[in-house]
């Protein structure tokens, strides 16, 4: 099988389907750098539906990264109530403001290696960063990029990581930084491991 064509086959498909959807991503459209990625941290193993309300709440309460720097733990864990990892999560948000000021001046690194030493950030976090923030060509790969590469059969992989990796391979440059959206909008729409189901959905 040819797995570049077979991508683009269903890439293709996909896009048409959720090209015009006007879901949002928890990472999407904030008018701050820092808030891109203080909500992306927040969003991991969470709902975006979930996410975003609590992001819009943190950023109405700490209106700069500096504000944020300087939070009570309690008071973001108070607004952090609904979310998964809330302890974690409000932990790492004050942290991550306070490494970013510390050393980057309040700015978002523009690399990978120095945004995966920010705290909270992992390598799906600073991939997304990476393509919002400066437009960068990285796969992010989250649970729904990692089921639905498996399911097809684009990859058989057992960590998102190597699932970048292989994607990496099969995808042309310049899909990469769409695969998230396209992928997690059809993945909230067809859960489980059915390849019929997930093909089917798309007509």
């Amino acid at each position: 099988m040819d797995k570049r064509k077979y991508f683009l086959k269903i890439f293709k498909k996909v896009e048409k389907k959720y090209k015009h959807s006007e879901k949002r991503l928890a990472a999407e459209n904030w008018k701050k750098d820092w808030q891109v990625l203080i909500a992306t941290i927040m969003s991991a193993q969470s709902r975006d539906e979930t996410t975003i309300p609590l992001a819009e709440a943190l950023f109405l309460k700490y209106p700069s990264l500096i504000s944020l720097s300087k939070a009570n733990y309690s008071d973001v864990l108070k607004i952090f109530k609904s979310l998964n990892y809330n302890k974690t999560k409000a932990k790492h948000v004050i942290e991550a403001s306070k490494f970013l000021i510390k050393n980057h001046k309040g700015k978002i690194p523009s690399k990978l290696e120095k945004l995966i030493q920010i705290p909270g950030v992992g390598r799906k976090t600073a991939n997304l960063v990476l393509a919002e923030i400066y437009n960068k060509e990285t796969i992010t790969v989250d649970t729904h990029v990692h089921r639905i590469s498996n399911v097809l059969g684009l990859v058989k992989t057992k960590t998102p990581h190597k699932t970048e990796k292989e994607l990496e391979k099969i995808a042309p440059r310049s899909y990469w930084n769409k695969i998230n959206r396209i992928f997690v909008l059809w993945g909230k729409d067809v859960p489980g491991k059915n390849k019929e189901k997930l093909l089917k959905h798309l007509g």
